[in-house]
């Protein structure tokens, strides 16, 4: 999971064990716990083996059911993500099984919708500079995300603020082919694009880039990154203002048949 040791965070670990721990003293089941929190068996024994970070949902029902008065819930705190090397590593996994996933993106085209070229011109301009084995391989990564894109049960929402359709990344030719590249992926059944207009009342596009994701266990999480800082946010209260300060975004923006036609538009000039 993380870049440093290969290994998913130690909180993760270490409160799965003391959920494994609290339950079979009590004498409680895995497939019972499960069943309650609304979990499968194996998803359960990845929590507790500290492979997936244990849900809130997962450590109220564990606590009521084993009898922990609070213990086990006061691990929440602890599991909250933190500023480190690992987060990118921490999203990639959630994203990989994420069934929706909505985004907003200011000044940039999301990764997700990037064509080769301009992807590459991305990693290629980047400061500190790096070598050409890592741009091909930051580059292989990026492309095979896109292949998320081809599922259709996996839902995908992407709100643009108008700059990233005018940032000219890689020159007019590359532009334009990365605009046609957002009128093909748009019109898939399970995506939806839209533009935000400069201009809008809705200042909420001030705060930056953000990314939502509902995993398949309906654990939601929060992804901002920004100049040299990335974080997750777990926690349900804050997914929540995120996830309402992402609506109010797609409330301002054209409709997906107006910010089809406004690209379309973009790329005859």
């Amino acid at each position: 999971m993380t870049n440093e040791t290969s290994q998913p965070p130690m909180a993760w670990r270490l409160c799965g064990n003391q959920v494994k721990l609290w339950r079979m003293d009590a004498g409680v089941s895995r497939e019972d716990l499960g069943q309650e929190a609304g979990y499968g068996y194996e998803t359960v024994k990845s929590m507790e083996q500290g492979r997936r970070r244990p849900t809130q949902r997962l450590l109220e029902v564990a606590d009521e059911m084993c009898g922990a008065r609070g213990k086990l819930i006061a691990a929440l705190h602890y599991l909250q993500p933190d500023k480190g090397p690992w987060i990118t590593d921490v999203f990639l996994e959630a994203e990989a099984r994420a069934v929706a996933q909505h985004q907003y993106q200011t000044v940039l085209v999301p990764g997700l919708l990037q064509t080769a070229e301009y992807a590459r011109t991305l990693f290629s301009t980047h400061w500190p500079p790096v070598d050409d084995r890592t741009i091909e391989d930051r580059l292989k990564v990026r492309l095979g995300r896109q292949e998320r894109l081809k599922k259709p049960t996996v839902l995908f929402s992407f709100v643009l603020y108008e700059a990233a359709l005018h940032t000219g990344v890689g020159g007019p030719d590359a532009m334009r082919s990365q605009l046609l590249h957002l009128l093909d992926v748009g019109a898939q059944r399970n995506v939806t694009l839209q533009v935000l207009l400069a201009g809008q009342a809705c200042h909420s596009w001030l705060h930056g880039p953000l990314v939502l994701l509902e995993t398949e266990d309906r654990e939601h999480i929060a992804y901002v990154e920004g100049q040299g800082f990335n974080t997750l946010f777990a926690e349900r209260e804050k997914v929540s203002d995120f996830r309402e300060r992402y609506g109010m975004l797609r409330t301002y923006a054209l409709n997906p048949e107006e910010s089809a036609e406004h690209i379309r538009k973009l790329t005859e000039e």
